[in-house]
């Protein structure tokens, strides 16, 4: 006669450990998915800072386009209280004041990484003549937000009221003025980190 094999139903140890591996993949795959990277602004980093004065880094192939979205993002967050703490790389430029932990930010964007450097900015904050020049002429975007005053632009910081047309201001004025509603720009096709 032939005897049938009875399957065996799974040890409860075998099924909480399939369900463990089941969640834990689930739960790096959630974490991967809420951490990634915005691709709607370039990448950027700051090379150094000191007080109010932030130097920045963007990649050498950064378009000006995308200087620009990455300072609107900078106005955005910087009319919220703490809002340029959420980027997470600029340290409190005014720590002790009532306001706001970022009333005063001078903000400078270089696509190359030797104008961050810290003795650079210390030639800078001690009037080398030489290095004022140069940076002058190396800055692909500047924020500055001094109290209720903002002005951002993509160039070189224009001299008090000097506009000479290598720069172009993207907007100045009191952070109370509305922010003209603008589409926050897509990201870039391709770089997504879903699977969908």
């Amino acid at each position: 006669m032939d005897q049938l094999k009875v399957k065996k139903p799974l040890d409860i140890v075998v099924k909480m450990a399939i369900g463990v591996l089941v969640c834990a993949f689930a739960l790096i795959w959630g974490g991967m998915y809420l951490s990634r990277p915005d691709r709607s602004i370039p990448p950027f980093s700051v090379g150094s800072q000191a007080g109010e004065i932030v130097m920045t880094h963007v990649p050498g192939a950064t378009t000006d386009q995308q200087i620009e979205t990455l300072l609107r993002r900078f106005r955005r967050l910087g009319r919220e209280k703490d809002g340029l703490a959420l980027t997470k790389k600029i340290q409190p430029t005014t720590p002790g004041d009532p306001a706001g932990r970022y009333q005063r930010v001078m903000l400078y964007v270089f696509d190359d990484a030797d104008w961050t450097d810290p003795e650079v900015l210390r030639k800078f904050l001690a009037g080398d003549v030489s290095v004022v020049k140069d940076i002058g002429k190396a800055v692909r975007g500047y924020y500055r937000l001094d109290g209720l005053e903002e002005e951002g632009g993509v160039g070189p910081v224009p001299k008090a009221g000097e506009y000479d047309g290598t720069s172009r201001v993207l907007f100045k004025g009191r952070v109370t003025d509305p922010i003209p509603a603008e589409p926050e720009p897509e990201a870039e096709k391709g770089t997504s980190l879903s699977p969908l």
